[in-house]
């Protein structure tokens, strides 16, 4: 397939009209229908545009800062190959593939040979862009694994990189743990985010394999206002807004991650059927908030500042010392705070048999929250918040964290570069 061609291989054009399916089946999915206007009003998931395209190249990685979107596909990746360019190369296909599908277009250039695997597999060709965004971050066995320095650059790895502490009650299962580089797709189209992790873990064939990955579906603002978790509750209503102070890496990081931010996420098991069970007010003061509006207990508007010295009229305080808004508020966290953008996930059920009484027997979700944070530094952002949390959080009766990782997630990308190329420079 020439240049030109190329131009029309795109998610929104393909198999347009009955002359689009007539040159699919005619030449193998080399010719294909010109790629038509998209409706300005055509709009998706809770009012987001899924025609809009979120550009790949800029100062910061997409996914961050970006509006959230409806559903997510995070994978975790471990590397296969000692050969430090053949990680470096890897980097730049991945770039060169994200750019692509990004805007809408499949992952590689199509062919018209119908005799070799297809450099796409075309299960979104007829989808539209979806603001989809790749973000890319680095874990420590980039640096080092095991005690060695596979790629000579154990030097370069930043001291915010480090080991995450066991958190009191962590349950963490190796299989959903860690990993060398990240990938996260965030979409307003749940198969236009597999579709583009399906695409780049193809393309890491023989270089990195996925180590674990999670689904995710709209946690976030989907929905019109602050969206819901599936404990019912509004989740993501204090974030900071001076992203500078709080998100991206600045000159205190190495040169490749300024600009960039770290990146925590945690597979969070939330015991639903035990959740279920409790009075509204009971889960009010587990929380820290009304239920329905989303506001702070003793406010009435979702945005309404948290008073924590407030109490009631016995002289206790309104909202609970243990509940999980207060141990988690920066007045309480030396003005601490990240950038939320988790995700609701649903894996199906799990037996469980109980080994206290009664005894209990049965299925059970396995469901909870992909909890998704970005912050400047995890050890004045994540850490020392859940170190709090895990304490003495009463949400902690109803959780339990499973899996999770730290990932550094370099500085954006300008075109023509790929991503992470500053710790790659051997200048």
């Amino acid at each position: 397939m020439n240049g030109k061609n190329d131009k029309m291989a795109t998610r929104r054009g393909f198999l347009a009209g009955t002359a689009g399916l007539m040159a699919a089946a005619g030449s193998g999915f080399g010719a294909v229908a010109a790629e038509p206007t998209a409706p300005a009003n055509v709009m998706s998931g809770g009012g987001q545009d899924i025609h809009k395209i979120e550009p790949f190249w800029g100062r910061h990685q997409g996914g961050i800062a970006t509006r959230q979107q409806t559903n997510s596909y995070f994978a975790a990746f471990d590397l296969a190959t000692d050969k430090r360019d053949d990680v470096a190369s890897l980097l730049r296909v991945w770039s060169l593939a994200a750019e692509r599908m990004t805007a809408g277009q499949t992952a590689a250039q199509l062919s018209d040979d119908t005799t070799v695997p297809a450099s796409d597999s075309g299960d979104a060709l007829s989808l539209p862009a979806a603001r989809l965004t790749l973000t890319f971050g680095f874990g420590q066995g980039l640096f080092s694994k095991e005690g060695r320095d596979r790629y000579q650059l154990a030097e370069r790895r930043p001291e915010a990189l480090g080991d995450l502490p066991k958190f009191p009650g962590d349950q963490l299962v190796e299989e959903h743990t860690g990993g060398d580089l990240s990938i996260q797709a965030c979409a307003d189209d749940p198969q236009v985010a597999f579709h583009a992790v399906r695409q780049l873990a193809r393309l890491a064939d023989g270089t990195a394999q996925i180590r674990w990955a999670q689904t995710g579906f709209a946690a976030g603002p989907a929905s019109k206002g602050t969206g819901r978790n599936l404990m019912g509750f509004k989740d993501g209503t204090i974030n900071p807004t001076d992203f500078d102070r709080f998100v991206w890496v600045g000159n205190e990081g190495p040169d490749w991650m300024r600009g960039g931010s770290y990146l925590v996420t945690r597979r969070i098991r939330i015991a639903l059927e035990h959740w279920e069970k409790m009075t509204v007010a009971f889960q009010e003061s587990v929380v820290g908030r009304h239920k329905y509006s989303g506001a702070p207990l003793g406010g009435k508007h979702e945005f309404d500042p948290l008073n924590l010295d407030a109490n009631d009229q016995d002289g206790n305080p309104i909202n609970p010392e243990n509940s999980h808004v207060r141990l988690s508020a920066p007045e309480v966290n030396d003005g601490a705070q990240i950038l939320r953008r988790a995700y609701s996930y649903n894996d199906g059920l799990n037996f469980t048999a109980e080994r206290w009484p009664p005894w209990r027997q049965g299925n059970e979700y396995d469901a909870g929250l992909f909890f998704v944070s970005y912050q400047r530094d995890p050890r004045t952002g994540f850490i020392p918040i859940h170190q709090k949390l895990s304490r003495m959080d009463a949400m902690n009766q109803f959780t339990t964290h499973v899996g999770g990782g730290l990932f550094a997630c370099p500085g954006g990308t300008a075109k023509g570069e790929f991503i992470g190329q500053r710790l790659f420079d051997r200048t």
